[in-house]
């Protein structure tokens, strides 16, 4: 009898936000949960931080910190919300507006990585710059939950981190240098 294949999740940079961004998306969370809708203000590992997903690979190439230093931070809008997936449970994000900034970074990082197999919601062609809030809403509490996400909101880059869940390993890649 064939062993079933074991699923591994894929190691990701990601983009840290501005912690008064971080804050306010914190409060979306809790107010998810207040409700009792899915939210991830309920997963409390020191992974879970709100984030833009800058590439996400199985094999992850180990990025040169030198390919992001000196970087400058710059603005973020998390935008009208979005939902990704099919059926019953849905994830709910927040949009981001796509900054020459932002794309820039994301191609800078792809460039040194080089490219490989990235996850399908990091793909060339297939990124949606993004700020998770719930992973499993149920589409029946979806009128309730958009009621619980406020108005855009204006965030700084803060920091580039990239995050292992096969060892629960966060490491720091760059601080963003405040304008």
């Amino acid at each position: 009898m064939r062993e079933p294949e074991q699923r591994q999740s894929p190691s990701s940079i990601e983009l840290l936000l501005d912690p008064a961004a971080e804050t306010a998306v914190r409060a979306e969370w809790e107010a998810l949960a207040e409700r009792g809708l899915s939210s991830l203000a309920r997963h409390t590992s020191a992974s879970n931080r709100p984030h833009i997903t800058l590439v996400a690979r199985v094999d992850l190439p180990k990025l040169d910190p030198r390919v992001l230093a000196d970087l400058p931070s710059f603005p973020i809008t998390l935008g009208a919300p979005l939902l990704f997936g099919t059926g019953e449970r849905r994830v709910l994000a927040r949009s981001v507006v796509p900054a020459v900034e932002l794309i820039g970074l994301r191609e800078t990082i792809l460039t040194a990585i080089g490219p490989g197999d990235d996850a399908p919601h990091t793909a060339p062609g297939e990124w949606m710059p993004h700020v998770a809030l719930a992973r499993r809403l149920r589409v029946a509490d979806l009128a309730q939950a958009l009621d619980l996400v406020g108005d855009d909101l204006d965030a700084h880059a803060h920091s580039v981190r990239h995050w292992d869940p096969a060892t629960a390993v966060i490491t720091t890649l760059a601080e963003m240098r405040q304008a």
